[in-house]
């Protein structure tokens, strides 16, 4: 009898070590293995590119939406007032023109931590809708216009909206952007690679991009081909480089008698154009101004006179025009 309460004593032992050595071990593997429970959700929002929310900030008239995680009673959507504020549950009006999204986060959280509501919330803000979608293509461009743009893109691209640029454009282009319009930035277009690069910057929703008009200087008479000929923005030009241009003059060209034809604040004004000493290397090459015109007549024709000038303007503004870049 006493071994038999040895033995069931024994047993008891065993079992009692085997269901705490089993509960121990299921402890163990529930703190390290997954939990069978989903993971909380986190609320995928749409963003702009990074570069873009740092530059566009939120004016009048835009579209946002406004959310706590975690509390759907806070879930809001409306559009900026043209006072630049927006009204919120809970916390009520709210200055947020002038901001970007991340900073419209913040503030709101701020304000929400600072009226007792939450403590750490996580705000969300979205531009659904910028009340400006369009960039406005101005200048010498084919095609100008507004064209709608969401997000970020690059100048050259804004351009092959508009239809590229026009003939007379020149090589400097202003952009202005919505959130600094005083401080517009120009950048120049090139024919080399590198510096392409560095002109073809980013272009937001709300900007203007205007490409300017090139000076363009004209060349009439007895030459080979009268034409019209740009002078690009702040380059310099003679009148030997814009007769070359014209290829040349004609054998019949009576050089002595060219003139320049040149506008100043009161009016045409006529000045003789020592080209046969210019060819020749016996006078200096004289520097042109945008709109000058050249004259060189035939060696057949009688002087000029006040029709004779007013033809020449006629016949240069009805050229061609030629760009001169290298």
């Amino acid at each position: 009898m006493r071994r038999f309460e040895t033995i069931r004593g024994f047993s008891f032992t065993l079992l009692s070590l085997a269901f705490f050595i089993g509960a121990s071990t299921l402890g163990a593997w529930s703190q390290s293995a997954p939990s069978a429970q989903p993971a909380p959700q986190v609320a995928e929002v749409t963003t702009l590119p990074q570069s873009a929310e740092s530059v566009l900030t939120i004016g009048g008239g835009d579209l946002l939406k406004v959310s706590v995680f975690g509390a759907p009673e806070s879930d809001q959507e409306l559009r900026v007032g043209q006072d630049g504020n927006i009204s919120l549950n809970f916390i009520g009006s709210v200055h947020v023109a002038g901001l970007t999204t991340n900073q419209a986060q913040d503030l709101i959280a701020k304000k929400l931590v600072a009226g007792g509501f939450f403590v750490q919330p996580q705000v969300s803000v979205f531009a659904r809708e910028y009340a400006t979608q369009g960039v406005s293509v101005l200048g010498e461009v084919q095609k100008p216009g507004v064209y709608p743009l969401l997000g970020s893109r690059r100048l050259f691209d804004v351009l092959s909206l508009a239809g590229g640029t026009g003939p007379r454009a020149g090589r400097v282009v202003s952009v202005t952007h919505r959130d600094h319009p005083e401080s517009p930035r120009s950048v120049k277009l090139s024919n080399d690679a590198t510096e392409s690069a560095k002109s073809n910057i980013e272009v937001f929703a709300g900007d203007t991009v205007v490409v300017s008009r090139a000076g363009v200087v004209y060349v009439v008479g007895d030459v080979k081909k009268p034409s019209g000929v740009i002078m690009d923005n702040g380059t310099d030009m003679t009148v030997l480089q814009a007769l070359a241009m014209a290829e040349g003059t004609n054998p019949t060209a009576k050089l002595n008698n060219a003139k320049l034809i040149r506008t100043t604040p009161t009016g045409r004004q006529e000045l003789p154009l020592a080209l046969k000493d210019m060819l020749a290397s016996k006078a200096p090459d004289m520097h042109l101004q945008a709109e000058d015109i050249i004259f060189v007549p035939n060696s057949a024709a009688k002087s000029a006179g006040r029709r004779t000038l007013e033809a020449i303007i006629q016949s240069a503004t009805g050229l061609a025009i030629y760009g001169a870049r290298p």
